[in-house]
């Protein structure tokens, strides 16, 4: 059975060092100011085998929300979607990036007991609608399709 932590923690990883921002695990990273991504498990729907199968594949779903915010330097500054934008395009590449010369992944994910067999982008509603907001967010989710290694 593939366990859902250490797919968790290895995707947390792989999004901090590859964009170079701090990633919060369902929470506002702890002493940060936006520009920040918060990293959410979607809840997973299992078919197939029961857990107890020790060989079973499986897909997890990952919510990722890149959160702007004000410049710290300008009082008056708010979010601004070019920024919500940008790191999206970094968190995207950086989960679904490949090598166009080998066609491996840029950013491996590293997981014990589990193989990646599979990365998408599951669905991605976008920004917040309202630009006046003081933090503006984007929404992507990420699908990760694994098997026992």
């Amino acid at each position: 059975m593939i366990q859902r932590l250490p797919v968790t923690m290895a995707l947390s990883a792989l999004l901090a060092s590859a964009t170079g921002l701090p990633v919060g695990r369902g929470r506002k990273p702890e002493d940060t100011i936006p520009p920040y991504y918060l990293l959410y498990a979607v809840p997973a729907a299992v078919s197939g085998a029961p857990f107890s199968d020790l060989n079973e594949d499986a897909s997890f779903v990952y919510q990722v929300t890149s959160v702007s915010g004000p410049d710290p330097s300008d009082p008056d500054s708010h979010g601004v979607a070019d920024q919500a934008e940008w790191m999206a395009d970094k968190a995207r590449t950086a989960i679904l990036g490949r090598d166009p010369g080998t066609g491996l992944w840029l950013h491996q994910l590293v997981i014990p007991g589990a193989r990646v067999i599979g990365r998408s982008l599951d669905t991605e509603p976008g920004a917040t609608n309202d630009p006046s907001d003081a933090i503006m967010s984007y929404v992507q989710r990420f699908r990760l399709d694994l098997t026992s290694a």
